[in-house]
């Protein structure tokens, strides 16, 4: 069971409640296991951060990014989390909020391969 900050506990509900767009359209893709009947968590508290979607037994994440994560700033951070998390055996996929709006399908197809 991997680890994680209690005290980000609100918050990560807070997120559950007030997802991008980006998020609710994958997230009505990937809930209820419609994925090849694997279950995904959304806004899941791993160690200090809170990860967009989680599938635990690939250990595979799946992160959204709007534009904040593309200033140079958002890139460091984004390299950072993405480190950390890797050094837990996990791994990161990456898709832009564009991707999910023009491209639903190649997303897909993406993570269904890491399946």
């Amino acid at each position: 069971m991997l680890s994680y900050d209690k005290q980000l506990k609100a918050l990560s509900q807070l997120l559950r409640k007030n997802m991008t767009d980006a998020e609710k359209m994958l997230w009505l893709k990937l809930r209820r296991k419609q994925l090849k009947g694997h279950p995904f968590y959304r806004q899941k508290i791993i160690g200090k951060y809170i990860v967009d979607f989680y599938y635990p037994k690939a250990n595979l994440v799946i992160e959204l990014d709007g534009g904040g994560h593309y200033s140079e700033t958002g890139k460091a951070k984004d390299r950072t989390r993405d480190d950390t998390l890797g050094e837990m055996g996990i791994k990161v996929m990456r898709f832009s909020d564009r991707d999910v709006f023009e491209n639903m399908d190649g997303v897909m197809e993406e993570i269904w391969s890491c399946l």
